[in-house]
């Protein structure tokens, strides 16, 4: 069980692809900020990620390298419950009781499905990817959590984890789930493709130019953002909508300095592209340094981090019990004591 009586938030990363400043920006940094304030769970959602089908030995690798850079990025262990969801069987089982309670009908019209699969015939859809909004939602109710850090891209599958909350509460006659709020940062929350400023930035996306790794070198990270897509038009303003590959870049350099994209626009109003680009991959380089000085000395304590996530999912199996437990009781399963 937890041992503070703050609310709990829950949170959490496929490791898939590789983490990037549209990560660190958008969800890492307000984890670092909540954890002063919540009783929070960080998990590596390893579950998630097999919905699209992983290289064994990447998957395995990734595993340990994305606890690795939550506590380099600022994750305290000893402030914070960092897990492998795999670690922890109640996330499966409480997610077929929830399965027994959800509607095909509502995994039907989520978007991030939809989006995934179009054009594709069912023959080849996986199950699993039609089911990863419940198991998101077991994740979140398995712990009684109260905020949940989400993208806008994910807001409609926690509206499915509230749904589920509240149906089974009423129609098993018991308050069984907390029902979730979400945590969605006003600023710098949707970080945008170098290529193809349109799109969200993803760490699995196949084109390597359109994301900045968290553990891209110095080199790397300067010929990505010299080629990132901007306009031919002349100044530097802040138009989201008319200048997308500008306001993206702008999101970012403000988000490094914690200023507002239309004051980091006057500044370079009279400069050219290649000045914001080159302002922007210096910003970059300093900021990501530090981090990848602490991430390198972590792997090279791989016992430690193994014991960690050891830890961590004995903690979280201790805390996912008696909510599993009473789930169980309620739908009239039979319990051996």
């Amino acid at each position: 069980m937890s041992n503070t009586t703050r609310p709990t938030l829950f949170s959490g990363i496929q490791p898939s692809g590789l983490l990037t400043i549209g990560h660190m920006i958008g969800a890492l940094r307000n984890w670092v900020k909540l954890q002063q304030d919540y009783d929070c769970m960080f998990c590596v959602v390893d579950l998630h990620a097999i919905t699209v089908r992983q290289d064994p030995k990447d998957l395995y690798a990734r595993s340990l390298t994305f606890p690795a850079q939550y506590i380099a990025l600022g994750i305290d262990p000893k402030q914070s419950l960092i897990f492998m969801q795999s670690h922890v069987p109640a996330h499966t089982e409480l997610t077929w009781l929830l399965n027994c309670n959800a509607y095909m009908g509502e995994l039907a019209r989520m978007t991030q499905f939809k989006d995934k699969t179009q054009g594709k015939k069912d023959t080849n859809i996986g199950v699993g990817l039609y089911d990863y909004p419940v198991l998101m939602a077991s994740d979140i109710l398995l712990y009684q959590t109260k905020l949940v850090p989400v993208g806008a891209d994910q807001k409609q599958h926690l509206e499915l984890t509230r749904d589920l909350a509240v149906r089974m509460n009423h129609y098993y006659g018991a308050d069984l789930f907390t029902v979730p709020d979400p945590y969605i940062a006003e600023f710098g929350a949707r970080i945008m493709s170098l290529q193809d400023p349109t799109k969200k930035m993803s760490k699995s996306d196949p084109n390597a130019g359109n994301y900045i790794a968290l553990l891209d070198d110095p080199d790397t990270i300067q010929k990505k953002v010299r080629k990132a897509v901007m306009d031919s038009i002349m100044g530097i303003t802040y138009q989201p909508e008319a200048r997308p590959g500008v306001a993206n870049l702008l999101t970012i350099l403000a988000s490094l300095t914690n200023e507002t994209p239309q004051i980091i626009a006057e500044r370079y109003a009279d400069k050219g592209n290649a000045a914001l680009k080159n302002d922007l991959a210096e910003a970059l380089v300093e900021t990501i340094r530090p981090f990848q000085a602490r991430y390198h000395d972590l792997m090279q304590h791989q016992d430690y981090l193994l014991a960690l996530l050891k830890d961590g999912a004995e903690k979280a199996r201790e805390r996912a019990a008696p909510t599993l437990r009473a789930t169980y009781k309620a739908m009239g399963f039979l319990a051996i004591e």
